[in-house]
């Protein structure tokens, strides 16, 4: 009896060191890279070919929403993910148990308001509908600029996670409509004015520099991150693809590609 539970007790340490070891990243297997559709995609295909010269592939895939990703990182389907800020990660490690670490930073989007009817924030009238992202650090970051331009005040201990009912003086008396960031685009349609992430802005055909009416400043905490799992953070493989990115010719081509309104944080 005891015999059976010590052989038992190896095969199943045999089969942890079988599995870390197949689980570790190398260069001879490409590493599957989760983005959103839009600027990460597009900086992630320029990657790819700088970081191919240095024996590096890379398998890039591609998503439509903000959770996907980290749910597939997380689950080992992704080696690596880019598409969100440090915010943004904190809260889905604290709300969904991940362990999910950054590496490094990539670029930051600064937020925007758009509208179909209004030109400027002053033409904005009283009761005027505004769309804003239904997640919590998103949400919270079109607030905190809808505060910095006056338009509402927020309870000071509300911080980067502030929701509509954090609003404390609202003179305006704008109402807000929170929705899934990819669908803000299509409320502009309806909705007064929305604050759109600029990843989706692009994809729609909007140009921060040109159209939004009011935009998020670059000093802010919501620059983007390549995360991986805790465990992985040490990996030569994901020093190298990090290296890949953080490239003079990673930020020229940035800055050629999205004319001022994505900008590189390294």
């Amino acid at each position: 009896m005891h015999i059976s539970k010590l052989v038992r007790g190896l095969l199943a340490a045999v089969a942890i060191v079988s599995f870390s070891a197949h689980a570790a990243l190398s260069e001879d297997k490409p590493l599957r890279i989760g983005v959103t559709a839009g600027p990460h995609a597009q900086i992630f295909e320029f990657v790819k070919k700088i970081a191919e010269k240095d024996g590096l592939k890379l398998q890039i895939v591609e998503f439509s929403d903000y959770v996907q990703p980290n749910a597939a990182l997380a689950a080992g389907d992704l080696d690596v993910n880019s598409y969100q800020h440090q915010p943004y990660l904190d809260n889905a490690n604290k709300d969904r148990g991940y362990n999910l670490v950054s590496i490094g930073q990539t670029i930051i989007f600064p937020i925007g308001l758009y509208s179909k009817k209004f030109k400027s924030l002053d033409q904005i009238p009283n009761g005027a509908r505004l769309a804003l992202p239904n997640d919590p650090t998103n949400g919270g970051r079109v607030l905190l600029l809808l505060q910095s331009k006056g338009l509402v005040k927020l309870k000071p201990e509300a911080g980067l996670k502030a929701t509509p009912l954090d609003v404390v003086d609202n003179p305006k008396k704008l109402k807000f409509i929170e929705l899934d960031a990819a669908q803000l685009p299509r409320a502009l349609d309806d909705a007064d004015v929305a604050a759109v992430n600029t990843n989706y802005a692009i994809q729609a055909g909007l140009l921060p520099s040109r159209d939004a009416i009011a935009i998020e400043s670059l000093k802010s905490p919501y620059a983007n991150v390549i995360a991986v799992r805790a465990a992985d953070k040490d990996s030569a493989v994901l020093k190298k693809l990090l290296k890949a990115y953080q490239n003079d010719q990673v930020k020229q081509f940035i800055k050629t590609e999205f004319r001022d309104s994505v900008f590189a944080t390294w």
